[in-house]
């Protein structure tokens, strides 16, 4: 068992190394995109109250 294992290895070795790599460098961009998403300063959402008119028309209450 393995013997099958190293020899799968073995023979597929540099195909191992590039889904590795790829791996690799989509988990590091993820975490870089993750860090700097957090650290940007960003504006607070405010909620405005909805109101109905006796007119059926809708708008907002600023």
């Amino acid at each position: 068992m393995l013997s099958k294992i190293l020899k799968f290895v073995k023979d597929y070795q540099d195909d191992i190394i590039l889904f590795l790599g790829v791996v690799l460098v989509s988990f590091l961009a993820f975490a870089l995109g993750y860090i700097t998403a957090k650290n940007q300063e960003k504006p607070h959402l405010e909620f405005e109250e909805f109101i109905y008119e006796k007119s059926g028309t809708y708008r907002y209450h600023s």
